[in-house]
């Protein structure tokens, strides 16, 4: 009889969502079952719901049981939501795989269908991102932005009982539970840049499990290991956590070992009384996908030049 393998996944709807894709896309792939063990992780029981993840402990706080488990025994591979992965590479383990990546874009969930060009002046926008609440104060400076955290159903009931006039979330997350159609409105990621690793996922497993590594690796897709690496290259050397206010986007051409374009912003994290738009620095690279590490730490360094070492202020260096 095939042996089952145990897929360590965060507890919440999305995670087993996600993890659940995986396990499907693996027992199709190899003909093993996949059992899903579920993890707690401090990011999931933290009780800071009015803070932003800087403030509870950024980078890793829904990682980090996960790869314990994994080190002890528990598991033999875990889904991450990569975007939430630290950019140090974690001794013992290795990132097997890269699956395809969803959508990238941001999106607005608002009362009464509105987009965000026609929310009122001074409207309530939710989201726990520095991110994403600074890039609402560069298009919209008259905005309320308020900080708020849970889990989708948490964050979507914010806007159905009143406490924010719209929540801004991931189209990827809303997309993986069947949501999608409640957005009211999608940022082109041109403009509104989303997180370094967003939509994509990452699959880990213990560095010298070689015949699970193989088989993992059939899950694999080049052009968004490529761009996740020029990404998490971008975010290393601005040395920020996830939970910087940074956003990457880059872009693989369609043939292999094709053109990667980069684009990378830093805004500058301001409180709500301040006036007018935060400050803030953009640039964009291009060169061979091979090069895709060479191009984020590249691109960083002219950000860094730019002065974005000053606009991250505290959230640098956050557990990065």
């Amino acid at each position: 009889m095939t042996s089952t393998l145990r897929l360590a996944t965060r507890r919440s709807a999305l995670a087993t969502a996600q993890s659940g894709m995986v396990a499907e896309a693996v027992t199709r792939a190899t003909g093993r079952p996949v059992e899903l063990v579920e993890i707690t992780t401090y990011g999931d029981t933290t009780q800071a719901t009015g803070e932003l993840m800087s403030q509870i402990g950024g980078t890793g706080v829904f990682v980090n049981a996960l790869r314990e488990a994994l080190l002890a025994g528990e598991a033999d591979f875990a889904v991450h939501s990569l975007k939430d992965l630290p950019t140090a590479e974690p001794a013992g383990l290795a990132l097997a795989a890269v699956p395809e990546r969803e959508d990238v874009r941001d999106v607005l969930v608002a009362r009464d269908g509105h987009k965000l060009a026609d929310l009122p002046h001074g409207a309530r926008v939710g989201t726990g991102s520095t991110r994403r609440a600074a890039q609402l104060r560069l298009l919209r400076p008259d905005l309320e932005v308020v900080a708020v955290r849970g889990n989708v159903d948490t964050r979507v009931g914010f806007v159905a009982s009143g406490r924010v006039d719209a929540v801004v979330l991931a189209y990827a997350g809303l997309n993986r539970l069947g949501r999608i159609g409640e957005a009211t409105d999608f940022f082109d990621p041109a403009e509104f840049l989303p997180a370094p690793g967003q939509g994509a996922l990452a699959i880990e497993c213990r560095a010298q499990d070689a015949e699970l590594i193989e088989i993992l690796a059939t899950l694999e897709h080049a052009p968004t290991r490529a761009a996740i690496a020029a990404e998490r290259a971008l975010l290393a050397t601005l040395e920020a956590g996830c939970s910087a206010p940074v956003g990457g986007y880059a872009l693989v051409g369609p043939e292999d070992g094709g053109e990667l374009t980069l684009s990378g912003v830093v805004a500058e994290v301001v409180g709500p009384d301040h006036a007018g738009p935060p400050a803030s620095v953009r640039a964009a690279l291009s060169g061979p996908a091979a090069q895709a590490a060479r191009i984020g730490a590249e691109l960083a360094t002219r950000l860094l030049a730019q002065g974005a070492d000053a606009l991250m202020g505290a959230t640098r260096r956050t557990s990065a």
